[in-house]
């Protein structure tokens, strides 16, 4: 099952632990209309994640802070972290793929590696 994300539901979604998968489409987008029937299926077999929809047309604000500009966009966030973020309609096998390796990251290895990052300005 997936979930329409919006600005009023965005915090509650993704900034707990956990992964959300988030598609950024549109209506008219002929890519995101064939990319649709595949998250679903992706969804309906990994119920203990989230997997959000956000409306590009709907929810500019949404799409101007992730810097969206082409679609469908797919990202992942754990534990309120990006780990992935990546333009393109991807197959169910390597949609998978993506689920599998984000369950397996190393949360601890990964902030160790943001707190190390320099402050872009």
């Amino acid at each position: 099952m997936t979930v329409e994300l919006t600005k009023d539901n965005w915090n509650a979604m993704v900034a707990s632990d956990g992964i959300v998968l988030v598609d950024f489409w549109a209506a008219w987008c002929g890519p995101c209309r064939r990319f649709a029937p595949v998250f679903e299926a992706v969804a309906a077999r990994n119920p203990d994640l989230v997997f959000g929809k956000v409306d590009t047309e709907a929810e500019q604000e949404l799409a101007m802070a992730f810097r969206i500009t082409s679609i469908p966009t797919l990202v992942a966030i754990r534990d309120g972290f990006v780990v992935f973020a990546q333009p393109g309609a991807l197959s169910e096998a390597m949609l998978d793929d993506l689920v599998a390796r984000v369950r397996a990251l190393d949360m601890a290895e990964v902030r160790r590696h943001l707190t190390r990052q320099p402050a872009q300005g």
